[in-house]
């Protein structure tokens, strides 16, 4: 079984033991240090608090949009 996910308006699919549960989770998947992005899933922003307890599922579509100091 497959779950597809929307990231940055490109599609990744996820087999079931590769699926990460939750936000924390997926940027720990692809590296992303939590505390330089601001998260958007299906139009709403996450609060950095709520990372840990975000569930994604099939079908979400997330924007990830990393700060990066110096200009």
């Amino acid at each position: 079984m497959t779950t597809r996910l929307w990231i940055n308006g490109v599609e990744k699919v996820f087999e079931q033991d590769t699926l990460p549960v939750t936000l924390t989770d997926l940027l720990g998947q692809m590296k992303i240090d939590q505390a330089t992005v601001v998260a958007e899933i299906d139009g709403d922003i996450v609060p950095r608090t709520d990372f840990a307890k975000t569930r994604l599922a099939e079908g979400m579509k997330l924007e990830l949009v990393r700060f990066v100091p110096g200009g």
